[in-house]
């Protein structure tokens, strides 16, 4: 919308997504901005990286949006890069705070634009507040659930009164008047700086023997992995820590996969990756508790129609394969 009022063109390479149409639709157009999702973005990557497109005609390209769920860091390395996107910029929200609440800028600092949502938008307010203890809020570099307060929050959801009063809140604010807050149920993290760090969504925290993990600390060091292409981490039960750690692992084309026993998955004679290759990977850079007990192959995610992953259906199929003797 905001391009079509300001006379910019607009490109539609497709019905529905499809990366390599839009690679090739930036290419022929000499695109400057691009738009999408973080599993939108790794899908034209791997392109590139597979030479299924070619690498070039990107020149023109600058700028552009992220948007509908964290973009790892790494990740945005990559379309920096890549892409040459050195002025994307970063948005958070929800179609209940219509729809975005903090955002980047090209002018951030590299540091900012790569580890946070950006900064809240005028007239919009925002609060963290503990999950242990609801109604305080937490002092500046601690997590929480962040809430969101303006003229943006939602009057509620269409019939549905009990969902609504769940997430929108009537609360006093610091000068003691009410205000009406919508809880996002993201887990985030405010620097001194007014950056907002989203962490993970609440729901999807891992609690392994008492220890909180939080999902895309570990995505992010897998993503860094050479062979890999995309990684979703999920908590499942696990009889002696409560939770444990599984991640979902796609693999960069031509990379070969061993299934453990000697069995090696993959066509031609690429390189092979190991679950205790990438587990030694994680333990090199984080804590121990934090790699993955159980390693699941896969080629694709189950998406939402905006591209977000369904961790709770990965979460079901972590529970069967784990069941099936799959992982270790």
């Amino acid at each position: 919308m905001a391009s079509a009022t300001h006379g910019s063109s607009i490109v539609f390479p497709a019905e529905a997504f499809s990366p390599s149409a839009t690679l090739l639709a930036v290419q022929e157009e000499r695109a400057t901005a691009l738009y999408g999702v973080a599993t939108m973005f790794t899908a034209e990557l791997e392109l590139l990286s597979n030479g299924t497109i070619e690498d070039k005609g990107f020149e023109h390209l600058r700028t552009g949006i992220a948007a509908g769920s964290s973009v790892p860091s790494v990740l945005m390395g990559k379309l920096h890069d890549r892409l040459n996107l050195t002025g994307l910029t970063i948005c958070y929200g929800m179609t209940e705070t219509a729809p975005v609440s903090c955002m980047t800028t090209p002018d951030d600092p590299i540091a900012k634009r790569l580890d946070s949502v950006g900064r809240l938008l005028p007239h919009v307010r925002a609060k963290v507040v503990s999950v242990t203890e609801p109604g305080r809020v937490v002092p500046i570099g601690e997590r929480g659930e962040l809430a969101i307060a303006g003229y943006n929050v939602m009057k509620g959801y269409w019939g549905d009164e009990a969902r609504t009063a769940e997430v929108r809140k009537t609360e006093k604010d610091e000068q003691g008047q009410e205000a009406v807050w919508m809880y996002t149920g993201d887990e985030a993290m405010m620097d001194a700086d007014g950056y907002v760090h989203i962490t993970g969504r609440i729901k999807d925290l891992i609690i392994r023997g008492g220890e909180n993990i939080h999902p895309l600390e570990v995505e992010n060091v897998l993503f860094g992995h050479p062979h890999v292409s995309e990684a979703s981490v999920v908590g499942i039960p696990d009889e002696k820590y409560g939770e444990c750690v599984a991640a979902f692992v796609i693999v960069h084309g031509g990379v070969r996969v061993d299934e453990g026993n000697g069995e090696i998955v993959g066509e031609g004679d690429g390189p092979v990756v190991t679950k205790q290759e990438l587990r030694d990977w994680v333990r090199e850079k984080l804590s121990g508790h934090l790699v993955p007990k159980y390693i699941f192959w896969t080629q694709n995610y189950p998406k939402t129609p905006s591209g977000k992953i369904k961790k709770f259906e990965l979460k079901i199929e972590g529970i069967k394969l784990r069941d099936a003797g799959k992982g270790l």
